[in-house]
């Protein structure tokens, strides 16, 4: 489960689970992509998966209940997700649900706490209260920053009045073709 979890969604299918969404808090300045806005105002999709016994188009779907049900029971404005060009993830199912495309995010390192094991920032200091690689070697931790690639980000208006408050442009969906150029 990711760090900063709020909200999850299962999909349920003859007695089944077969998929789940989760949202949380996203990157710590992520919110900052839209005037006027606050973290309360914006969640992010962190988590999907659906098994492969769902029907084509399922992951629309699920994504389109989801954010209505999010719509009806929050107060929240937008949500943020973002596609791994590393896994070869162009983020297709948000340009098929008309996401709008904002460009790469930042790089954040991943991080090794001496075990071999790479850790989102979020997740070590959900874990143990901090991410702070000079604080967890000073506790003893041979800490090792993993470069990651930027990735896709995408943003949905949950209330589209909130869309003129976009604070950068709109670019174009990259294409399938461009995601090897992009992890170079």
């Amino acid at each position: 489960m990711p760090g900063g979890t709020d909200l999850c969604f299962g999909v349920i299918a003859a007695g089944r689970l077969l998929g789940a969404l989760t949202f949380g808090a996203g990157p710590a300045n992520a919110y900052r992509l839209v005037n006027g806005s606050n973290r309360a105002d914006c969640l992010t999709l962190s988590r999907l998966w659906l098994s492969d016994k769902l029907p084509q188009n399922s992951e629309s779907r699920v994504i389109g209940i989801a954010l209505r049900v999010i719509r009806h029971v929050t107060n929240v404005k937008f949500v943020i997700s973002y596609a791994d060009p590393s896994q070869g993830h162009i983020g297709g199912i948000y340009q098929a649900t008309n996401w709008l495309y904002t460009g790469l995010s930042e790089a954040t390192p991943l991080l090794d706490l001496g075990d071999g094991v790479n850790r989102h920032s979020r997740s070590v200091s959900h874990s143990l209260g901090t991410h702070s690689v000079r604080f967890l070697t000073r506790q003893g931790l041979d800490v090792r920053k993993i470069p990651q690639q930027r990735k896709h980000r995408y943003v949905y208006f949950l209330d589209p009045t909130w869309r003129e408050r976009l604070t950068g442009p709109v670019l174009p969906y990259p294409k399938q073709e461009e995601v090897s150029d992009a992890s170079h």
